[in-house]
This record gives C-alpha cells, structure tokens and sequence, in this order.
C-alpha cells in the first residue's frame, strides 16, 4: 500500500554483524555456540526503510563508504525504492560497520565504527534543500554529527516543515536545539540523560517528558518498550499501551516507531492512531531478527491494527 507522505531522512547507515548467543558475555569472557548473521543496518538507514515499506516516498541524506559493504547498502536503499541521489559515496572512508550480540531473550549489546558515517557535513544536508523544500517531513537521529543534524532542522524550519528527532543514541542536545523539533522519540534512558538524569517509574517519566515540554519541545513520545508509549503535549499527557507479541530481537524496535510515527503523523493520521500505528509497527519488529530485516511491511501493520 502506498502514502502519500514524503519524508527526508538524514542520518547513518551501517553493516550490521550479528551474533545470537545464549548470554552476553562478561568483559575477558568468550560464549561459543552462537549463530551469526549480515545484515543491514544503521539508525537512519532503519528508519528511512521502515518509512519506505510503510509506502512513503522516502529521500536519504547520507554517506556510505567506499567499500563493498557501501556497495551492498546502495543496493539495498534502491531495492526500497528510496530514493539515493543524495547519498554520497566517500572517497576516504569506510562504510559503517555495528557488532551486534543477541541473547536469548531478545536484548542486545552493540559496539559501532562510525566510518563514513562520521564524515557527514552540514553541506551535505545543504546540497538536498530542494528535497528538504518539497518533502512533509524531516526525521533525524543522532548516529551522524551534529552540526548536519542542526543544518538539516534549520532547512526544515526554513521551509515550514516538521522535524521528528529521535535522539539515539544519546548526545548532550542544547534548547535552541530541542525549541525545534516538533515530536521528540527518545526512551526513558535518552530522556533522562537529556535532562542530566531523572527519577524512574511513570511518575517520574511524566515529570522527565513535561520538564523536555518547558524547554520548548514540541510534543515528547517517551517509548517504553513492552509498556507502550507515553505521550506529553503542552496540552495533555496520556499512555498508549504496547502489544504483546514474542520478542525475538529489539535492535530494531526504536527505528521502527519512529519510521512509522512519522509516515502516519505526515499523512495527517489523528495523532493517537498515530501512535498506535507506530506501537504496531514496533512490535511486529521485534518478533523478527535483525534490523532492516525485521521492519514491517504496510499491509503487515494494518493486519496488526485491525486483529
């Protein structure tokens, strides 16, 4: 099924290693038995897929490296249907790689080597602005440097459009930075660093997503994994529950939500059905290994949503 939202996505893309073992191992320790897996991966590259095979007309703004993991990645975006005229390929850098271990119970550990990643500029954003002018929607991580973070918001705001921020993994982020983004996706964790730390439990989470509000956020969805979501307007605060499903592996989870939030907030889906569009696309994601592999289709989702 197709949308009729176009989304400019800026971020990273990776080749992720994957190992299942039945634990994690402690520092000095070696787990054998494990399965290994190649896959696709990378935060901004998850999200765009997970907007494209939600049907939205998806734009990349990214570096992949010169490499033949570079190569697999332009590969794949095009067998999306993303489009890739502004993915550059580095001349100096390798594609990035993520080593990802898997327990038998769905968490993860993951180590990554930027490459490419690291060398996205603000002119990089700067040569898309016509993508940028023509697009719904600008979803951006924190996998990249900031300043083409800051140089992609500052186009969208230049052009009137919204800027959904997922900000993983962590970095510090300033209030001129946060007074622009419009919905803000980060986990409990993110959330709290993002203040300098924070209570736990929903009271706390409540309080954590008003205190992001008071500095000019426009709307927090604090994702709490099996629990759901937990929504924070200038106008109204409420909790959406997650879906129980058989978790298999979540790398992808966070990707997921926020591809999909923003295909359906683009569409100008109510934004409660929005979030439940999202929690749905989420949790198919999970009951699947790997990143990009794991990423729901939209007849998959809306199957989800009406069973």
């Amino acid at each position: 099924m197709s949308s009729s939202a176009k989304i400019v996505v800026v971020g990273s893309t990776n080749v992720d290693m994957v190992v299942q073992a039945q634990r994690i191992p402690r520092p000095g320790e070696t787990v054998l038995g494990g399965e290994f897996t190649l896959t696709d991966g990378g935060k901004g590259a998850n999200q765009a897929v997970a907007a494209a095979r939600l049907g939205a007309d998806v734009t990349f703004i990214a570096r992949v490296g010169n490499d033949a993991f570079g190569e697999r990645a332009l590969r794949q975006f095009a067998g999306e249907g993303i489009r890739t005229e502004h993915l550059i390929r580095d001349p100096e850098a390798a594609h990035g790689v993520a080593l990802i271990l898997v327990d038998a119970g769905g968490e993860n550990a993951i180590a990554v080597a930027p490459g490419a990643n690291a060398r996205l500029s603000p002119d990089d954003v700067q040569r898309a602005e016509a993508a940028v002018a023509a697009c719904d929607l600008v979803l951006l991580q924190l996998e990249v440097p900031l300043p083409a973070v800051e140089r992609a918001i500052s186009l969208a705001k230049k052009h009137g459009k919204r800027v959904v921020l997922n900000p993983a993994p962590y970095t510090a982020l300033p209030d001129s930075m946060l007074s622009q983004v419009d919905l803000l996706t980060p986990n409990e964790t993110e959330a709290e660093m993002l203040l300098g730390g924070g209570e736990a439990g929903l009271s706390g989470v409540a309080g954590t997503a008003e205190e992001l509000i008071r500095r000019g956020v426009g709307t927090v969805i604090l994702t709490l994994g099996k629990e759901g979501v937990f929504v924070v307007t200038p106008d109204e605060q409420f909790h959406v529950a997650g879906r129980k499903v058989e978790v298999v592996d979540t790398t992808a989870a966070g990707d997921a939500f926020s591809g999909a939030l923003a295909v359906a907030v683009a569409e100008g889906q109510p934004f409660r059905q929005a979030v439940r569009f999202a929690i749905a696309a989420s949790a198919l994601s999970v009951t699947r290994l790997g990143a990009q592999a794991s990423l729901p289709t939209r007849d998959e989702v809306e199957a989800l949503l009406h069973s």
